[in-house]
């Protein structure tokens, strides 16, 4: 495989949304689309989501855990993707997130889930945690009774009984932490070497050219360094300088057919994205203004503390229902200190304030009670708008730069009357040029139309990236 962005999705390439802020803004901003009681998710009570393709858990995460900012506390989201690793992902990382404080404290639970979502290589403590967390998706994933009394987020009532055994073999495959079964050094190696071929021996110099040329003009944020030491190892977060990573991270191995000697053969390795970075989900953006400082024209902070930031933010709304509030400091050595690093603040003192202010019990249930993640049947999209179940179901529609291809005129009919659909843009994308971003928007646009969409606004295909259309019967 030569295409460095890879033939698995393992962290899309934009920043999270909060699904239902956009959808309420959108509906109060177009003034044809007249969101009234008697239509759409106000009806029911509920906001109903598709995500299509999107790769990771950022925009579900990110949703669910700014739930209690809006009306509808209801949420049903719905995953579609094209492999069983994926899903695997989506339950471990959010598992993380819904792990109750007396397991898990906020930052361990903040380290754990950048390691085993960006890392290829871990520390021992997140290996553990894996190994035991695999047994019990195991269980989940074979005995719906015990889902519904251990994670009740979960649906995996629709996917084909071979698709359950599927996910087992993928949870006993990162259950055996024998080193040998998956050398994933040695799969980012064979990745670079296919990708940039006679270049190889210059690999250093491509890296700084794909970082002056293309992504600091797009995300300045991310730093020089750590995108040049992920491109070469794979590993994007190292929160603790006293910690080794050096476990194989076994959540990123993967199978492809591939040809072999004039046969098709099946192939573990790492098939994911070697270019553009796990940044981007959770480094790019942030609420807060204060990460993004700069001095003499340099950004203070990168994409990791911008991305253990807005974890830490997350995991905190989720277990209490308020907006995170960073630890104060007082004295001004140690705020510049914290602006180079959120990790030098230590462990204790994040602990002390702001487990401090969580509610009992585990969760809110307000936020995650009341919320379900359904896992649909692998690429099942154009089968949706054959049955009646999700006849003008969808209230948000969510379609990934690599599936927006299912957004075809037949896709409409799982629309709700009033609908929002987002689709991810190839802005960070780093190998494409210029117009072949241009030539994508125009392209999707003219889907969107064909299905009777909307365009809100001008999406620039190389400033923007989703572009937003509604969908109004």
């Amino acid at each position: 495989m030569a295409d460095g962005f890879g033939a698995i999705t393992w962290w899309g390439f934009s920043p999270a949304l909060d699904l239902q802020d956009r959808y309420q803004s959108l509906a109060s901003k177009i003034k044809n689309l007249n969101i009234s009681e008697s239509n759409g998710a106000n009806k029911r009570g509920k906001c109903n989501i598709l995500l299509i393709g999107a790769g990771d858990c950022r925009h579900i995460l990110k949703t669910i855990a700014h739930t209690y900012r809006h009306e509808r506390r209801e949420l049903c989201i719905c995953v579609v993707e094209n492999n069983l690793e994926i899903y695997a992902r989506h339950l471990l990382l959010l598992s993380i997130a819904l792990e109750p404080k007396e397991r898990l404290g906020l930052q361990e639970k903040t380290e754990l889930f950048l390691e085993l979502f960006g890392n290829s290589l871990v520390r021992p403590q997140a290996s553990e945690y894996l190994q035991q967390k695999s047994s019990e998706f195991i269980r989940m994933v074979t005995d719906s009774d015990y889902l519904e009394a251990h994670l009740p987020v979960f649906n995996f009532s629709q996917l084909k009984f071979k698709e359950r055994d599927q996910l087992e073999s993928i949870f006993k495959f990162w259950r055996n932490s024998d080193p040998k079964i998956f050398d994933i050094c040695r799969h980012w190696d064979e990745r670079l070497r296919q990708y940039l071929a006679v270049r190889y021996d210059s690999r250093e110099n491509i890296y700084d050219w794909d970082y002056s040329m293309k992504l600091s003009k797009k995300a300045s944020i991310i730093n020089r360094r750590e995108y040049k030491s992920w491109r070469e190892q794979g590993v994007a977060f190292e929160l603790r300088s006293d910690s080794t990573y050096e476990v194989i991270n076994r959540t990123l191995a993967s199978g492809i057919i591939i040809k072999k000697d004039g046969e098709r053969v099946a192939r573990r390795g790492y098939w994911g994205d070697i270019i553009n970075s796990p940044y981007l989900a959770f480094g790019t953006e942030s609420e807060e203004e204060f990460l993004f400082q700069t001095s003499n024209g340099q950004h203070v902070r990168t994409a990791t503390n911008v991305s253990e930031y807005n974890i830490t933010a997350l995991m905190h709304e989720i277990l209490t229902g308020e907006k995170y509030i960073p630890p104060k400091i007082e004295d001004e050595k140690e705020r510049k200190k914290e602006m180079a690093t959120l990790q030098e603040i230590g462990e204790e003192e994040i602990e002390s304030d702001q487990m401090g202010n969580t509610k009992d019990g585990d969760t809110p249930k307000e936020t995650v009670h009341a919320t379900q993640v359904t896992f649909l049947p692998l690429n099942c999209v154009p089968d949706l708008s054959k049955k009646s179940k999700y006849n003008k179901l969808f209230d948000v529609i969510y379609f990934s730069n690599s599936m927006v291809h299912l957004l075809t005129p037949e896709v409409k009919e799982i629309f709700s009357d009033e609908a929002v659909i987002i689709a991810e843009t190839t802005k960070f994308m780093l190998d494409l040029k210029p117009e072949q971003m241009q030539e994508y928007m125009k392209k999707i646009t003219s889907m969107a139309v064909s299905a009777e969409c909307k365009a809100v606004d001008h999406a620039d295909g190389e400033k923007d990236a989703h572009a937003f259309f509604t969908f109004q019967r």
